[in-house]
Protein backbone atom coordinates (compact mmCIF):
# COMPACT_ATOMS: atom_id res chain seq x y z
CA UNK A 1 0.00 0.00 0.00
CA UNK A 2 2.93 2.49 1.26
CA UNK A 3 4.84 1.69 -2.81
CA UNK A 4 1.53 1.99 -4.15
CA UNK A 5 1.10 5.09 -2.68
CA UNK A 6 4.30 6.71 -3.30
CA UNK A 7 4.46 5.65 -7.00
CA UNK A 8 0.56 8.00 -7.39
CA UNK A 9 2.54 10.84 -5.68
CA UNK A 10 5.54 10.44 -8.00
CA UNK A 11 3.08 10.25 -10.94
CA UNK A 12 0.72 13.04 -9.78
CA UNK A 13 3.85 15.34 -9.15
CA UNK A 14 5.62 14.23 -12.77
CA UNK A 15 1.90 15.16 -14.32
CA UNK A 16 1.99 18.69 -12.10
CA UNK A 17 5.35 19.49 -13.16
CA UNK A 18 4.48 18.71 -17.14
CA UNK A 19 1.29 21.02 -16.92
CA UNK A 20 3.27 23.44 -15.42
CA UNK A 21 6.09 23.31 -18.37
CA UNK A 22 2.99 23.58 -21.28
CA UNK A 23 1.56 26.45 -19.60
CA UNK A 24 4.83 28.54 -19.23
CA UNK A 25 5.49 27.25 -22.79
CA UNK A 26 1.82 28.67 -24.26
CA UNK A 27 2.51 31.80 -21.71
CA UNK A 28 5.89 32.66 -22.29
CA UNK A 29 5.48 32.29 -26.28
CA UNK A 30 1.88 34.69 -25.96
CA UNK A 31 4.08 37.53 -24.11
CA UNK A 32 6.81 37.28 -27.00
CA UNK A 33 4.19 38.15 -29.29
CA UNK A 34 2.52 40.39 -27.01
CA UNK A 35 5.45 41.68 -26.52
CA UNK A 36 6.67 42.56 -30.11
CA UNK A 37 3.38 44.02 -31.21
CA UNK A 38 3.34 46.58 -27.93
CA UNK A 39 6.50 47.57 -28.81
CA UNK A 40 8.06 46.36 -25.33
CA UNK A 41 11.75 46.14 -25.74
CA UNK A 42 14.80 46.53 -23.64
CA UNK A 43 17.06 48.45 -25.25
CA UNK A 44 21.10 48.26 -24.58
CA UNK A 45 22.59 50.95 -23.14
CA UNK A 46 26.08 51.32 -20.40
CA UNK A 47 24.33 49.89 -17.69
CA UNK A 48 22.95 46.89 -19.54
CA UNK A 49 24.60 43.83 -20.50
CA UNK A 50 22.77 43.01 -23.91
CA UNK A 51 23.70 44.28 -26.78
CA UNK A 52 20.26 44.10 -28.86
CA UNK A 53 16.48 45.32 -28.36
CA UNK A 54 15.02 42.80 -26.75
CA UNK A 55 11.43 41.88 -25.91
CA UNK A 56 10.62 41.59 -21.90
CA UNK A 57 7.80 39.98 -19.99
CA UNK A 58 8.17 36.74 -20.58
CA UNK A 59 8.54 35.66 -16.72
CA UNK A 60 4.65 35.79 -16.81
CA UNK A 61 4.68 32.26 -18.16
CA UNK A 62 6.55 31.18 -14.47
CA UNK A 63 3.82 33.09 -12.94
CA UNK A 64 1.20 31.62 -14.61
CA UNK A 65 2.69 27.86 -14.13
CA UNK A 66 2.94 28.92 -9.93
CA UNK A 67 -0.70 29.83 -10.09
CA UNK A 68 -2.73 27.74 -12.37
CA UNK A 69 -0.70 24.75 -11.72
CA UNK A 70 1.38 25.02 -8.58
CA UNK A 71 -1.23 26.50 -6.31
CA UNK A 72 -4.10 24.17 -7.52
CA UNK A 73 -2.10 21.31 -6.92
CA UNK A 74 -1.03 21.93 -3.26
CA UNK A 75 -4.82 22.29 -2.42
CA UNK A 76 -5.66 18.89 -4.15
CA UNK A 77 -2.69 17.26 -2.65
CA UNK A 78 -3.09 18.62 0.64
CA UNK A 79 -6.94 17.89 1.49
CA UNK A 80 -6.40 19.05 5.23
CA UNK A 81 -4.99 22.88 4.47
CA UNK A 82 -7.11 25.49 5.14
CA UNK A 83 -8.10 27.62 1.90
CA UNK A 84 -6.67 30.63 3.32
CA UNK A 85 -3.23 29.50 3.40
CA UNK A 86 -3.18 28.83 -0.77
CA UNK A 87 -5.54 31.84 -1.38
CA UNK A 88 -2.76 34.22 0.65
CA UNK A 89 0.15 32.99 -1.13
CA UNK A 90 -1.47 33.26 -4.63
CA UNK A 91 -2.92 36.71 -4.20
CA UNK A 92 0.64 37.68 -2.59
CA UNK A 93 2.29 36.80 -5.94
CA UNK A 94 -0.44 37.74 -8.39
CA UNK A 95 0.19 40.99 -6.52
CA UNK A 96 3.97 41.32 -6.92
CA UNK A 97 3.60 40.14 -10.84
CA UNK A 98 0.68 42.50 -11.55
CA UNK A 99 2.67 45.97 -10.55
CA UNK A 100 6.00 44.49 -11.98
CA UNK A 101 3.86 43.63 -15.65
CA UNK A 102 2.42 48.02 -14.96
CA UNK A 103 6.54 48.16 -14.26
CA UNK A 104 7.33 46.54 -17.48
CA UNK A 105 4.74 48.55 -19.40
CA UNK A 106 5.92 52.31 -17.76
CA UNK A 107 8.34 52.63 -15.27
CA UNK A 108 6.99 53.28 -11.46
CA UNK A 109 8.45 54.96 -8.30
CA UNK A 110 9.75 52.95 -5.51
CA UNK A 111 7.89 53.49 -3.16
CA UNK A 112 4.41 51.98 -4.85
CA UNK A 113 6.35 48.99 -5.98
CA UNK A 114 8.05 48.55 -2.53
CA UNK A 115 4.36 49.00 -0.90
CA UNK A 116 3.05 46.26 -3.12
CA UNK A 117 6.42 43.58 -2.16
CA UNK A 118 5.91 44.72 1.78
CA UNK A 119 2.19 43.68 1.16
CA UNK A 120 2.70 40.87 -0.15
CA UNK A 121 5.04 39.52 1.90
CA UNK A 122 2.97 40.12 4.69
CA UNK A 123 0.17 37.68 3.32
CA UNK A 124 2.41 35.03 2.76
CA UNK A 125 4.01 36.11 6.39
CA UNK A 126 0.74 35.42 7.91
CA UNK A 127 -0.12 32.49 5.68
CA UNK A 128 3.32 30.99 6.92
CA UNK A 129 3.14 31.24 10.76
CA UNK A 130 -0.90 30.61 10.96
CA UNK A 131 -0.47 27.16 11.99
CA UNK A 132 2.87 27.86 14.03
CA UNK A 133 0.79 31.21 16.18
CA UNK A 134 -2.20 28.97 16.73
CA UNK A 135 -0.26 26.35 19.02
CA UNK A 136 2.18 29.36 20.61
CA UNK A 137 0.78 32.85 20.20
CA UNK A 138 4.34 34.26 21.32
CA UNK A 139 5.97 32.96 18.18
CA UNK A 140 4.13 35.89 16.02
CA UNK A 141 7.06 37.83 16.87
CA UNK A 142 8.76 36.07 13.77
CA UNK A 143 6.60 37.90 11.00
CA UNK A 144 8.18 40.99 11.17
CA UNK A 145 11.91 39.54 9.95
CA UNK A 146 10.29 37.39 8.07
CA UNK A 147 7.99 39.91 6.27
CA UNK A 148 11.74 41.67 5.48
CA UNK A 149 13.11 38.73 4.36
CA UNK A 150 10.27 37.87 1.78
CA UNK A 151 10.64 41.69 0.90
CA UNK A 152 14.92 41.26 0.03
CA UNK A 153 14.02 37.75 -1.91
CA UNK A 154 11.02 39.95 -3.93
CA UNK A 155 14.17 42.45 -4.80
CA UNK A 156 17.51 40.35 -4.42
CA UNK A 157 16.23 38.06 -7.40
CA UNK A 158 14.76 41.18 -9.40
CA UNK A 159 18.55 42.57 -9.14
CA UNK A 160 19.43 39.21 -10.20
CA UNK A 161 17.93 39.21 -13.31
CA UNK A 162 20.72 41.24 -15.31
CA UNK A 163 21.90 38.13 -18.17
CA UNK A 164 20.33 35.74 -19.90
CA UNK A 165 19.31 32.55 -18.54
CA UNK A 166 20.61 33.39 -15.17
CA UNK A 167 17.58 34.34 -13.03
CA UNK A 168 15.29 30.89 -15.06
CA UNK A 169 18.17 29.00 -14.42
CA UNK A 170 18.62 29.84 -10.90
CA UNK A 171 14.57 29.62 -10.10
CA UNK A 172 14.88 26.06 -11.48
CA UNK A 173 18.08 25.13 -9.18
CA UNK A 174 15.98 25.90 -5.82
CA UNK A 175 12.86 25.20 -6.66
CA UNK A 176 14.23 21.59 -7.04
CA UNK A 177 16.13 21.52 -4.27
CA UNK A 178 13.10 22.89 -1.93
CA UNK A 179 10.36 20.41 -3.71
CA UNK A 180 12.59 17.75 -2.55
CA UNK A 181 12.85 18.87 0.72
CA UNK A 182 9.18 19.29 0.93
CA UNK A 183 8.86 15.86 -0.69
CA UNK A 184 11.35 14.32 1.48
CA UNK A 185 9.17 15.43 4.57
CA UNK A 186 5.75 14.66 3.09
CA UNK A 187 4.48 17.85 2.79
CA UNK A 188 3.41 16.62 -1.02
CA UNK A 189 1.36 20.44 -1.55
CA UNK A 190 4.48 22.29 -1.31
CA UNK A 191 7.00 19.75 -3.56
CA UNK A 192 3.81 20.52 -6.31
CA UNK A 193 4.33 24.21 -5.50
CA UNK A 194 7.99 23.64 -5.83
CA UNK A 195 7.84 21.76 -8.79
CA UNK A 196 5.33 23.28 -10.60
CA UNK A 197 7.57 26.60 -10.22
CA UNK A 198 10.57 24.95 -11.18
CA UNK A 199 8.61 23.30 -14.28
CA UNK A 200 7.69 27.11 -15.01
CA UNK A 201 11.47 28.08 -15.05
CA UNK A 202 11.98 25.66 -17.43
CA UNK A 203 9.64 26.39 -20.35
CA UNK A 204 10.67 29.95 -19.54
CA UNK A 205 14.07 29.24 -20.49
CA UNK A 206 13.26 27.86 -23.63
CA UNK A 207 12.84 31.62 -24.77
CA UNK A 208 15.60 32.96 -22.43
CA UNK A 209 18.34 30.74 -22.42
CA UNK A 210 21.91 32.57 -24.22
CA UNK A 211 21.20 34.30 -26.92
CA UNK A 212 17.49 35.19 -25.43
CA UNK A 213 14.35 35.81 -27.18
CA UNK A 214 12.88 37.20 -24.58
CA UNK A 215 13.63 38.77 -20.99
CA UNK A 216 11.88 38.02 -17.82
CA UNK A 217 10.66 41.30 -16.77
CA UNK A 218 9.79 42.64 -13.50
CA UNK A 219 6.48 40.49 -13.89
CA UNK A 220 8.25 37.62 -13.75
CA UNK A 221 11.47 38.11 -10.97
CA UNK A 222 9.63 39.40 -8.29
CA UNK A 223 6.66 36.68 -8.18
CA UNK A 224 9.71 34.03 -8.66
CA UNK A 225 11.37 35.60 -5.75
CA UNK A 226 8.20 35.69 -3.51
CA UNK A 227 7.66 32.48 -4.30
CA UNK A 228 11.31 30.66 -3.36
CA UNK A 229 10.92 32.27 0.10
CA UNK A 230 7.26 31.33 0.79
CA UNK A 231 8.07 27.96 -0.23
CA UNK A 232 10.91 28.09 1.70
CA UNK A 233 9.10 29.34 4.41
CA UNK A 234 6.68 26.58 4.28
CA UNK A 235 8.67 23.95 4.45
CA UNK A 236 10.75 25.79 7.60
CA UNK A 237 7.12 25.72 8.76
CA UNK A 238 6.78 22.34 8.58
CA UNK A 239 9.97 21.25 9.97
CA UNK A 240 12.13 24.10 11.79
CA UNK A 241 15.44 22.19 11.17
CA UNK A 242 15.49 22.99 7.64
CA UNK A 243 16.20 26.13 8.02
CA UNK A 244 20.00 25.99 6.97
CA UNK A 245 19.39 23.64 3.68
CA UNK A 246 16.92 26.29 2.75
CA UNK A 247 18.95 28.81 3.46
CA UNK A 248 22.02 27.77 1.66
CA UNK A 249 19.78 27.09 -1.26
CA UNK A 250 19.23 30.30 -2.78
CA UNK A 251 22.77 31.52 -1.44
CA UNK A 252 25.22 32.71 -4.60
CA UNK A 253 22.06 34.71 -5.43
CA UNK A 254 21.68 36.22 -2.21
CA UNK A 255 25.51 36.68 -1.66
CA UNK A 256 25.89 38.57 -4.82
CA UNK A 257 23.03 40.42 -4.59
CA UNK A 258 23.88 41.41 -1.02
CA UNK A 259 27.41 42.40 -0.94
CA UNK A 260 26.90 44.30 -4.60
CA UNK A 261 23.62 46.57 -2.70
CA UNK A 262 26.10 46.90 0.72
CA UNK A 263 28.69 48.26 -1.92
CA UNK A 264 26.64 50.19 -3.32
CA UNK A 265 25.31 52.00 -0.53
CA UNK A 266 28.35 52.78 1.68
CA UNK A 267 29.42 54.70 -1.72
CA UNK A 268 26.45 56.71 -1.54
CA UNK A 269 24.55 55.58 -4.95
CA UNK A 270 21.29 54.65 -5.50
CA UNK A 271 20.92 50.98 -4.80
CA UNK A 272 17.55 50.62 -6.72
CA UNK A 273 19.16 52.06 -9.91
CA UNK A 274 20.44 50.27 -13.16
CA UNK A 275 23.80 48.91 -13.22
CA UNK A 276 26.49 46.39 -13.80
CA UNK A 277 28.51 45.72 -10.47
CA UNK A 278 27.10 42.30 -9.89
CA UNK A 279 29.92 39.53 -10.52
CA UNK A 280 27.80 38.04 -12.88
CA UNK A 281 27.75 41.52 -14.50
CA UNK A 282 31.54 42.19 -14.32
CA UNK A 283 32.15 38.43 -16.08
CA UNK A 284 30.34 39.40 -18.86
CA UNK A 285 31.85 43.11 -18.67
CA UNK A 286 35.23 41.31 -19.12
CA UNK A 287 34.38 38.97 -22.42
CA UNK A 288 32.92 36.32 -20.73
CA UNK A 289 29.97 35.15 -22.77
CA UNK A 290 26.03 35.13 -21.17
CA UNK A 291 26.31 31.18 -21.52
CA UNK A 292 29.53 30.85 -20.12
CA UNK A 293 28.47 33.02 -16.93
CA UNK A 294 25.18 30.98 -15.96
CA UNK A 295 27.19 27.77 -16.60
CA UNK A 296 29.57 29.35 -13.78
CA UNK A 297 26.72 29.86 -11.51
CA UNK A 298 25.52 26.53 -11.81
CA UNK A 299 29.00 24.72 -11.38
CA UNK A 300 28.92 26.56 -8.31
CA UNK A 301 25.41 25.67 -7.55
CA UNK A 302 26.03 21.89 -8.14
CA UNK A 303 29.16 21.94 -7.16
CA UNK A 304 29.51 23.05 -3.77
CA UNK A 305 25.59 24.53 -2.50
CA UNK A 306 23.85 21.50 -3.21
CA UNK A 307 26.26 19.13 -1.37
CA UNK A 308 26.08 21.29 1.18
CA UNK A 309 22.22 22.09 0.98
CA UNK A 310 21.67 17.89 1.45
CA UNK A 311 24.51 18.01 4.48
CA UNK A 312 22.40 20.69 6.42
CA UNK A 313 19.60 18.40 5.86
CA UNK A 314 20.48 14.97 6.80
CA UNK A 315 22.29 16.16 9.75
CA UNK A 316 20.46 19.28 11.15
CA UNK A 317 21.89 19.57 14.28
CA UNK A 318 25.45 20.82 12.24
CA UNK A 319 23.12 22.71 9.51
CA UNK A 320 24.40 25.95 10.96
CA UNK A 321 27.65 24.84 10.45
CA UNK A 322 27.10 24.02 6.42
CA UNK A 323 25.58 27.37 6.36
CA UNK A 324 28.56 28.78 7.08
CA UNK A 325 30.77 27.19 4.76
CA UNK A 326 28.55 28.28 1.79
CA UNK A 327 28.00 31.85 2.93
CA UNK A 328 31.83 32.30 3.30
CA UNK A 329 33.12 30.81 0.77
CA UNK A 330 30.72 32.76 -1.75
CA UNK A 331 31.68 35.65 0.08
CA UNK A 332 35.34 34.97 -0.81
CA UNK A 333 34.80 33.86 -4.65
CA UNK A 334 32.67 36.76 -5.02
CA UNK A 335 35.83 39.12 -3.66
CA UNK A 336 38.15 37.30 -5.37
CA UNK A 337 35.93 37.71 -9.13
CA UNK A 338 35.14 41.01 -8.45
CA UNK A 339 39.25 41.53 -8.05
CA UNK A 340 40.25 39.26 -11.45
CA UNK A 341 37.44 41.21 -13.14
CA UNK A 342 38.36 44.38 -12.14
CA UNK A 343 42.40 43.81 -13.28
CA UNK A 344 41.16 42.43 -16.41
CA UNK A 345 39.32 45.65 -17.48
CA UNK A 346 41.85 47.77 -16.59
CA UNK A 347 44.49 45.23 -19.01
CA UNK A 348 41.33 45.81 -21.65
CA UNK A 349 41.76 49.02 -21.06
CA UNK A 350 45.41 49.41 -21.63
CA UNK A 351 45.23 47.21 -24.45
CA UNK A 352 42.99 49.80 -26.00
CA UNK A 353 44.93 53.02 -25.27
CA UNK A 354 48.19 51.25 -26.48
Amino acid sequence: MGAAYGTAIIVALAIIAGCSLLLSLAFTGAALAYARRRGLFDQPGKRRSHKQPTPRGGGIGIVAATLLAGVMAWCLLDRSLSWTRPAAVAAAVLAVAVIGWRDDHDPLPVVPRLLVHAGSALLVGLAALAAWAARDPALWWILLPLVAVLVGFINAHNFMDGIDGILGQQGLFVMLGLGALAAWHGDTGIAALAFATAAGCLGFLAFNWPPAKIFMGDVGSGALGLTIGAVAAFVVQRDPAMIWACAILPSAFLVDSGLTLARRMLAGQRWYAPHRQHLYQWLVRVNWSHARADVAYMIWNLAVVAPLAWLAARQPVHGVWYFVVAYASAVVIWFVGKRACLVNARRFALHENA
